[in-house]
């Protein structure tokens, strides 16, 4: 059977007709069907997601932002809790196999013990309002981090129950019960039902957009594909994708790629020159991704707020949070 992007390519389907157009074959909306034996069955999984068609960026309707914005900045803290009996994101390497792991459970400790608090004010010094990619387990354990955050006004994106678990391999029931647990207890704690969903680790099955959607959220920031938004296609409801990065993102920076808190601060002022000239044409979207058990610490914090100076400075910039951006988006641009 043809893939759904050749049916595009034949067409030539626009993209509202194709997010509007059932879908046809093995495809995470209509899934394939089950192979093997009542004890045993398998689904084959698509090939192709048939999530969105192809959009080259060259060849859309010009976006514009509020103001005559080039660029719409938004800065996600990711607001974890880590499971003391597991491994996870580490600095030293040759203590993860042992349970506990205090070195590096301990060292991930820092961000909600002070991390958190140093980049909260230099948030604050700029202007900006973080949207927060929220483990759920943080509204029970660290309750003041929350108080805090309503306070600044920022907004709370679901971000799983926490990130020593991922989204993959649940059932289907497993996975709506997770999902609706997290909306849950982040509604309970915060005042607010999230409308923005980031996975831990941007992890998917083929149906979490379907559930999420059912579950009332409305965008989501795991597809690292774009600097615009774009419109996604679920069985029932809507659903947008907001650019998020693993490039303007400090876990990959230091993690990964071993930068100075210096590199990362130039990287992001680079990222944010080249979006502002190119936003000139059509607008963009800069996200700015962080953990502050990296970003927290001194040495760190000192270039970032120097970089946040450099963006806040230069006009027809709009700070904005996640929502801000979606319903603009959705209330502004149609996509052909």
């Amino acid at each position: 059977m043809a893939s759904r992007f050749h049916e595009i390519l034949k067409d030539t389907m626009t993209t509202r007709e194709f997010l509007q157009t059932p879908a046809a074959g093995p495809t995470p909306t209509n899934p394939a069907p089950l192979l093997g034996t009542a004890s045993f069955e398998v689904m084959i999984p698509p090939q192709e997601h048939d999530r969105f068609p192809y959009s080259a960026i060259v060849d859309r309707p010009r976006l514009h932002w509020p103001n005559g914005a080039r660029v719409a900045v938004w800065v996600i803290p990711n607001i974890e809790h880590f499971l003391f009996d597991r491994p996870s994101s580490s600095i030293i390497q040759s203590t993860m196999g042992f349970v506990p792991d205090v070195l590096n459970y301990s060292w991930r400790d820092y961000g909600v013990r002070v991390g958190i608090w140093r980049l909260m004010d230099v948030l604050e010094k700029y202007g900006v309002k973080g949207t927060v990619a929220l483990n759920a387990d943080v509204c029970r354990l660290y309750p003041r981090i929350i108080e805090a955050g309503k306070a600044l006004g920022w907004e709370w994106m679901g971000h799983g129950t926490n990130n020593s678990t991922v989204i993959n391999g649940q059932s289907e029931d497993e996975e709506r019960h997770l999902i609706t647990g997290v909306l849950d207890t982040i509604e309970a704690s915060t005042g607010a039902r999230p409308r923005g969903w980031l996975s831990p680790a941007l992890t998917e099955s083929h149906r979490t957009l379907d559930i999420l959607a059912a579950a009332g959220i409305r965008y989501v920031a795991d597809w690292v594909n774009d600097e615009q938004p774009y419109r996604m296609r679920v069985a029932n409801g809507e659903m947008l994708s907001l650019p998020y990065s693993v490039e303007m993102n400090d876990y990959t920076a230091f993690l990964e790629q071993g930068l100075s808190g210096e590199d990362f601060a130039q990287a992001l002022r680079d990222q944010f020159d080249v979006l502002y000239e190119d936003g000139a044409g059509t607008g963009r979207v800069m996200s700015i991704c962080l953990h502050p058990f990296l970003i927290g610490h001194p040495h760190r914090s000192k270039h970032f707020a120097e970089a946040l100076a450099h963006i806040t400075s230069r006009r027809d910039v709009w700070l904005a949070t996640g929502s801000e951006i979606a319903d603009w988006y959705n209330g502004n641009h149609h996509e052909t």
